[in-house]
């Protein structure tokens, strides 16, 4: 909006400091037969050496980096190396800059690792599940920012047995999976919210079959198009009641981009095991943001148990596609197996038989018994943990989603402070873990930071009656520590 930071409050409780990078850097190539604008894009290289001297690290894999990436262009590779040693030498000459930082080494579990981007991650995921499953895999999408880099990543993977269909638009998407999904594999979508909204209907169709089916929502500013490129947790409750009659689903959301990879694989674990369509939550902010990801081994991952139907129970003439196991799961048979013949559609099935009813109390029943199925997964779902803090306290900050890493920080801040703060984060928004309730009781009080205008806590409100708080920032970007730490202590 034409708002210089250095000249309004932006920058407020920082030590900003001007450095002429453009000047120093051309300084550094005066002797080098560059033009200027080709000596200008070295500048990222001068800035870069003085964060090594600042925080005390070796160049040397950063130089080795530039004479392998520029080796056949040696004017190039000598102009980066000497901008790079220039911006160390800044910093260990000028005395602007009286503070040096180390940056101890990350403690992590031993293991093989890689940078890993959120639709990255869950892409990956997807194909563990797939794998894990013995499901072929079918994605059925319409392209969508901040979503699309799933189905790029997808298509590369054909040897997993992984198919992708770019459909011609957001309900061809989502109802070719369905298809996939009736036909015994593995349906996924993927979207953002507008794309929601046009996916709904056949997403209660998902439900009133009762197939499985995962739904992945990379979350954008919205209403309408909205802000297509920034982040927002907008989607929560259109993930709860967003479509037309009592249609309850599981929501199950990742907190981080290397945290998709397993939280989506839970979502098929989930999808599968109690037949039935999953909504699974990320949003930009995730999507495009990286860490390091260690790579998983295959025998430690869950199990995910398919159990298709094969062949009449003892005693039956016909398949009853509606009657069910303890978990009020109903079977999946794959069209085409002899004696195993029923009715799909969307209108209301009569229950154990799959007829089609139109019986009040029918209607009742397979209503309840639908929203019963999606209550008993808490029963196979963890328990939910604290992140950190004690278990009892004064305050008890509850996050979703990728409020994660801020959460996390500004809550360490203030216990190191000696502060009685504690952090739980959501990654079962539906059902809750059974012990969520019990955790929040705990506290004196509950703030539930979000991107968006308080849709979490509406929720925790109606399920636990309990007075919690929210933070709410729409900005189409995250909230920052600082903000955070200043609210937080608004209740101690």
């Amino acid at each position: 909006d034409g708002v210089n930071p250095l000249e309004d409050a932006t920058l407020d409780g920082f030590e900003v400091i001007k450095m002429d990078v453009t000047k120093m850097t051309r300084e550094a190539l005066k002797d080098i037969t560059m033009g200027t604008k080709e000596k200008d894009r070295a500048k990222n290289m001068f800035v870069l050496g003085f964060l090594y001297w600042m925080y005390n690290r070796d160049m040397e894999n950063t130089i080795a980096f530039i004479k392998d990436k520029f080796g056949k262009k040696p004017e190039i590779m000598e102009s980066n190396v000497r901008v790079l040693q220039a911006g160390y030498n800044y910093g260990d000459t000028t005395e602007t800059f009286v503070t040096r930082y180390t940056v101890e080494k990350a403690k992590m579990e031993l293991g093989t690792y890689r940078s890993i981007m959120g639709n990255q991650s869950l892409a990956y995921g997807l194909i563990a599940a797939s794998q894990k499953s013995g499901l072929d895999m079918f994605l059925g999408t319409y392209p969508i920012t901040p979503a699309s880099d799933i189905l790029h990543e997808l298509s590369k993977y054909k040897n997993f047995g992984i198919k992708t269909f770019q459909a011609e638009d957001e309900i061809a998407a989502v109802a070719s999976a369905i298809g996939a999904s009736y036909g015994g594999k593995l349906g996924v979508t993927t979207t953002s919210g507008p794309g929601m909204a046009l996916k709904a209907e056949a997403m209660g169709l998902a439900v009133m079959l009762e197939i499985p089916l995962v739904i992945v929502n990379v979350q954008r500013g919205g209403p309408s198009t909205g802000l297509p490129t920034k982040t927002e947790q907008s989607d929560l409750m259109q993930a709860y009641y967003g479509r037309n009659g009592e249609c309850p689903m599981p929501v199950i959301s990742a907190s981080t981009p290397s945290d998709c990879f397993s939280a989506v694989y839970e979502a098929v674990r989930i999808s599968v095991q109690h037949m039935t369509p999953v909504i699974f939550l990320s949003d930009g902010y995730i999507a495009n943001g990286a860490e390091p990801w260690k790579f998983p081994a295959a025998a430690d991952l869950p199990e995910i148990k398919v159990s298709f139907k094969e062949r009449l129970d003892d005693g039956e003439e016909k398949l009853m596609p509606y009657k069910r196991d303890e978990k009020f799961v109903r079977p999946w048979a794959i069209p085409g197996t002899p004696g195993l013949e029923h009715r799909v559609g969307g209108l209301e099935k009569q229950d154990i038989t799959g007829n089609i009813s139109y019986d009040n109390e029918n209607h009742q029943h397979m209503v309840k018994t639908r929203q019963a199925k999606i209550d008993k997964i808490a029963d196979y779902i963890p328990e939910q943990k604290l992140d950190s803090g004690a278990a009892k306290g004064k305050v008890l900050v509850l996050g979703w989603g990728s409020t994660y890493g801020t959460i996390k920080s500004a809550v360490k801040d203030l216990q190191n402070e000696g502060l009685q703060v504690s952090h739980a984060h959501l990654r079962y928004i539906r059902p809750f873990p059974k012990n969520l309730g019990d955790i929040l009781r705990n506290f004196d009080h509950i703030l539930i930071p979000e991107i968006n205008n308080g849709q979490l806590i509406k929720i925790i409100r109606d399920v636990y009656f309990v007075d919690a708080k929210g933070y709410n920032k729409i900005m189409g970007i995250p909230i920052t520590k600082g903000e955070l730490i200043e609210e937080i202590k608004k209740y101690l």
